[in-house]
């Protein structure tokens, strides 16, 4: 402190001394001379923060044509977040020693499985195969004093999302039972065939870091998911989502809820999705439909999805770091022998599987059949837009407006706070991982870089990551919500 001080005083005597033979000179002095900042950087109107976060709010204009109705489907729950430890006491359940369960049967496999993963600091999701057992624990965690429920389901969080535009129209398919229905915005318009008599409930335990239960200490905060959501888990709205389209006359589709079949099994989900592609592949073509993925294990479920099913008929994809690699491993991609990312996900790479797979099961090719023309790429440092040429437009709006919403929304703010987000995407990258590679940096004033790859398009922007995230379910679902919303479709031709 006392080093900071005597600069700060040398520096003074030195612009006193100047400024008595020339008044004129300190100003001019004052432009390359910064006195040392005794306060944090974050609160310095010049930090990178700061810059990325104006130029965002000067390139963040609406498209010139705008979806005036969107129809979302088909999952959609009540997540009931409470603190894990807090229940299972509550549950009269002892603490004990960990052990993972692919499914739980009751409350011995819940505190087995929670431990499990607790003492990782990992996270988990599991299906509660005793209905009966997990609505008494459901109950239990509703009552909980510091329980906190929120509209649950990637689609139900979208069509949350999209509802905050008073000019968007949106239409919800899903299990809707009546505390969920209260809780959506009076905006959304859900079909009398969604709604049911009991509502579908996804406990989220959480624990905090360091947080200790008997001899469990929990390295990192995180949380461990558990339900038994049938309805979501067979997409039994799916039907039901697509003959309301015809009534409703959406211009844009949005699709979730197909990891929920996973956990079915081949046989069910074999099925299943053959059902499921023949209702989609109902939708009326020039209507585009985008999908929004999520975790999944089982690489013959995702393959279905990425080479036989699903994939060649929407035409938009969203997705995050870990799913985008799964997605590759399943189809024997670019770094497909990468078991996971380590650290920040190398842009080269990302951008590798991207191009990948709109070459392969998109419409790269003009002469292909595929209809998938965008992808909407997440990950925590930075966000990714790649698109087919010719068919979308204001993209550079859309990828800093789904950047802008997760560094607010992580914070728990309407808007974004510098002095509470970082920088943590590179300044400097590769366009792709092997040859032909281009060196590409990122300038904070214009914090979109813009790079092609034969006819594919890749918008990247920077995240200002929150220090102290609040909330962070659903947060994929705002990011593709907020990109779609600014997206324009250029072509009117089927898809």
């Amino acid at each position: 402190m006392w080093r900071k001080a005597s600069v700060a005083a040398l520096l003074a005597l030195a612009v006193g001394y100047f400024y008595h033979g020339s008044p004129e000179l300190p100003e001019q002095i004052l432009q390359y001379i910064t006195l040392p900042d005794l306060q944090s950087s974050s609160q310095s109107p010049n930090s990178l923060e700061q810059v990325i976060s104006a130029a965002w709010e000067t390139l963040i204009t609406l498209p010139t044509r705008q979806w005036s109705k969107v129809a979302v489907g088909v999952n959609a729950c009540v997540d009931v977040v409470v603190s894990g430890v807090g229940l299972l006491q509550a549950l009269a359940v002892d603490p004990g020693s960990g052990l993972d369960h692919e499914v739980l049967r009751s409350k011995e496999d819940l505190r087995e499985a929670f431990i499990h993963y607790m003492e990782r600091g990992a996270a988990a999701e599991r299906f509660f195969s005793d209905k009966e057992v997990f609505q008494r624990i459901a109950r239990a965690a509703a009552e909980y004093p510091s329980a906190k429920l929120y509209v649950g389901g990637n689609a139900a969080l979208i069509g949350q999302k999209l509802a905050t535009y008073p000019d968007v129209m949106v239409l919800l398919c899903g299990p809707v039972g009546p505390k969920l229905h209260e809780m959506l915005d009076e905006q959304i318009v859900v079909p009398p065939e969604s709604l049911q008599e009991t509502d579908e409930y996804h406990l989220i335990l959480e624990y905090k870091a360091g947080e200790q239960w008997g001899s469990t200490q929990a390295p990192q905060a995180n949380r461990f998911i558990f339900s038994h959501d049938v309805s979501n888990g067979e997409m039994s709205s799916l039907e039901t989502f697509v003959a309301s389209l015809e009534e409703f006359q959406p211009d844009l589709v949005v699709l979730s809820g197909l990891h929920m079949m996973e956990g079915q099994g081949r046989e069910l989900w074999e099925d299943r999705l053959k059902e499921a592609v023949a209702a989609i592949s109902d939708i009326r073509r020039d209507i585009p439909i985008h999908l929004e993925l999520a975790s999944m294990t089982d690489k013959d479920y995702m393959n279905s999805i990425v080479q036989e099913q699903v994939l060649p008929i929407v035409s938009s994809i969203g997705l995050n770091e870990q799913e985008l690699l799964f997605l590759s491993q399943a189809g024997d991609g670019p770094h497909a022998d990468l078991t996971s990312w380590k650290g920040i996900p190398e842009v080269g790479r990302v951008t590798d599987i991207l191009l990948w797979i709109l070459e392969q099961h998109g419409r790269s090719d003009p002469s292909s059949e595929a209809d998938l023309t965008r992808i909407h790429f997440h990950t925590l440092a930075y966000h990714i837009l790649a698109t087919v040429d010719g068919y979308w437009g204001n993209q550079v709006a859309a990828v800093t407006a789904g950047a802008r919403v997760a560094s607010s929304q992580a914070c728990g703010l309407q808007s974004v706070d510098v002095s509470k987000v970082e920088l943590k995407a590179p300044l400097e990258f590769d366009s792709s991982h092997s040859e032909p590679q281009e060196k590409l940096s990122l300038d904070p004033a214009e914090p979109v870089t813009v790079w092609r790859r034969g006819n594919v398009t890749f918008h990247l922007t920077p995240v200002l990551v929150c220090k102290q995230p609040l909330r962070t379910v659903g947060l994929g679902d705002a990011i593709s919500a907020e990109g779609l919303v600014y997206s324009e479709l250029k072509t009117q031709q089927p898809f």
